[in-house]
């Protein structure tokens, strides 16, 4: 690592908001894998990335703090009126030092890779010019690239984030006018999938940039396709994209949950 020094100079912490709320899957950060509540999966996760010197947990419930605590790590009880993660974030980066570095793990991914935290990390200190940094991955087979729950990034020659949709972009325009469709030109020019990356939910911040961006206001490309990223993007900031290899599954559904309790379980059995 180019800038080894200046990683022990700078403050890096790793925060993950942890609203107790949840839609699509009752209290999730509270369900238990392998006998242990899942946001402890992803605290534990958090913690064997070499470059981060301390894990917060940021919630708005008592329950979850209670549970933080007893597990002998941080906790931070945070305002209940927060209209996202960046916000809660926000709240106790202001209580950092100046020019700390902030980690946002979204606390619903209990097999967040450490090396991708850490890679992550990395590209921002070794780009000064980067306000953001954060993670994709590769997309490997038509149906994510065409559904819309699958943020889509394009980058620049740079690695920097150019755009960020949940629509299929880039557009092939000459294979879907050869096809018919984009489906039907992603199904007979499979190679075409190649193209696509998906955008994967780790972002690093610089502290002062995450104080500036939660008081911007909301622009239209950010309420249009619901991508908070865009808002960055709108006012001018650079968002460097690390690519991963390492795919991470965040729990939002009954069957998301069954899955990361088997793949947990069957390697713990296995050690």
């Amino acid at each position: 690592m180019k800038h080894l020094g200046e990683n022990h100079q700078k403050n890096i912490v790793a925060i993950i908001p942890a609203r107790l709320a949840s839609t699509r899957l009752a209290n999730k950060l509270l369900l238990e894998i392998g006998g242990k509540p899942l946001i402890l999966h992803t605290l534990a996760q958090a913690k064997k990335a070499k470059n981060i010197h301390g894990v917060i947990v940021a919630t708005d419930s008592e329950e979850i703090l209670r549970v933080i605590n007893e597990s002998g790590n941080e906790a931070v009880l945070t305002s209940a009126n927060h209209q996202s993660g960046s916000d809660r974030l926000a709240e106790v980066a202001e209580t950092l030092p100046e020019n700390s570095i902030i980690v946002n793990v979204q606390g619903d991914e209990p097999m967040i890779s450490p090396n991708a935290i850490d890679l992550t990390i990395e590209a921002i200190l070794d780009d000064e010019n980067a306000d953001i940094a954060t993670t994709c991955e590769k997309i490997k087979n038509a149906e994510d690239v065409l559904n819309p729950n699958i943020v889509k990034v394009v980058l620049d020659e740079n690695d920097y984030a150019l755009y960020f949709s949940r629509s299929p972009i880039p557009f092939p325009r000459d294979a879907v006018n050869k096809f018919g469709s984009l489906e039907d030109a992603l199904i007979n020019k499979p190679g075409l999938i190649s193209l696509y990356r998906k955008h994967t939910g780790l972002y690093v911040y610089r502290r002062e940039y995450l104080l500036k961006f939660t008081k911007l206001a909301q622009t239209k490309l950010e309420k249009t396709e619901m991508l908070e990223q865009l808002r960055a993007l709108e006012n001018g900031a650079k968002i460097k994209v690390v690519e991963t290899t390492e795919s991470s599954i965040g729990v939002d559904t009954p069957e998301d949950l069954e899955n990361v309790r088997f793949i947990l379980e069957n390697r713990e059995s296995k050690i």
